[in-house]
């Protein structure tokens, strides 16, 4: 009826946008604020328009990157690396999706993908650090996303081949927030101290678990008799300490949200529990946090040793033995 507002978003593209602009180029992004909620525009739809038929689209909540590349080959790759004021890698996320990369329920999302068509491309950053890993076929009902960045300068370099292009992007501190620069700092670095255990955790629980059932098949073929009766009861052993630790770190009977009222979850859900709610809407820590931190610290402190003597000694010591009776090794996997 005429009464339409209509709003030009992203107006300092355009004023950078040269006629001589080179095929492979990164332009400037406007500084995005921390808030929290989501948007259509935060993911990479080439088929969004940015309108809805029905209701408002909310801005994306995230810095908003465009860059033109040339025409690319399929198996060509481009990489987009985020740096802080320090020069330390806050996230690496790559056009390729990773081929590794097995989805369960209960585990983390995948990784976003940065598009390469030829010409104009559009990516947001969430302003999150890396996805934490999971284990796989464990269920747990939590969030894997890295901690929010703190407000700050940051470096973002775009790499195809052996060319690159860089901008810079600003974080902004959210008015609405109390927290001021000395509780960000400790936010920021409590949040990646407990990101960089589970990840130790994690990488643990999916080392050990798979040479247990090393393990087991090795058991499975050994044959019976006095020559192998010794270090089949090492082997035995040790297999039983492998079970006894892993069922200590996570819970592998959980298939749905539910299951837990069945199957207690076990350590390291517990600790993903505590990054969860560190991680508020208002980034800051409190006592509690330090608190349960430290707990939970010393648990893991504990639990850590039980699976270094198992990989540092434990598991060579029946290598050892296996091969002394001609029998294959755990492999270091």
């Amino acid at each position: 009826s005429g009464r339409s507002f209509w709003i030009l978003d992203d107006l300092s593209l355009i004023r950078q946008y040269k006629k001589d602009t080179p095929a492979f180029a990164i332009y400037q992004p406007a500084g995005a604020p921390l808030v929290n909620g989501g948007s259509e525009l935060n993911a990479p739809e080439e088929e969004f328009t940015g309108a809805h038929a029905f209701r408002g689209v909310n801005p994306a909540n995230g810095i908003v990157l465009y860059y033109h590349l040339p025409e690319l080959k399929k198996d060509d790759d481009i990489t987009l690396e985020i740096t802080d004021a320090e020069g330390k890698t806050v996230r690496t996320i790559s056009s390729k999706k990773d081929a590794g990369f097995k989805k369960w329920d209960g585990g983390p999302a995948a990784d976003p993908v940065l598009p390469k068509s030829k010409g104009l491309n559009r990516f947001v950053w969430n302003m999150r650090y890396q996805t934490l890993p999971g284990v796989p076929g464990v269920y747990i009902e939590a969030n894997y996303d890295g901690h929010k960045a703190a407000p700050g300068k940051y470096r973002l370099t775009l790499r195809m081949g052996d060319q690159r292009v860089e901008t810079g992007a600003e974080v902004l501190a959210n008015a609405l927030y109390p927290t001021n620069a000395a509780a960000y700092k400790e936010y920021h670095a409590v949040m990646s101290g407990m990101e960089s255990a589970l990840t130790a955790m994690h990488k643990a629980v999916n080392s050990l678990f798979e040479k247990q059932a090393q393990l087991e098949a090795i058991l499975a073929s050994l044959p019976s008799g006095e020559k192998h009766a010794a270090v089949k009861r090492d082997a035995d052993a040790l297999l039983k300490k492998l079970k006894a630790w892993d069922e200590a770190m996570v819970q592998r009977k959980s298939k749905a949200y539910d299951d837990v009222e069945n199957f207690v979850n076990k350590f390291t859900a517990n600790y993903l529990f505590l990054i969860n709610q560190t991680e508020s809407d208002i980034p800051r820590v409190n006592q509690s946090t330090l608190d349960q931190l430290e707990t939970m610290g010393a648990e893991w402190s504990a639990l850590k040793g039980r699976a270094d003597d198992m990989t540092a000694k434990d598991i060579p010591a029946l290598n050892k033995k296996l091969w002394d009776v001609g029998v294959g090794a755990i492999w270091k996997g």
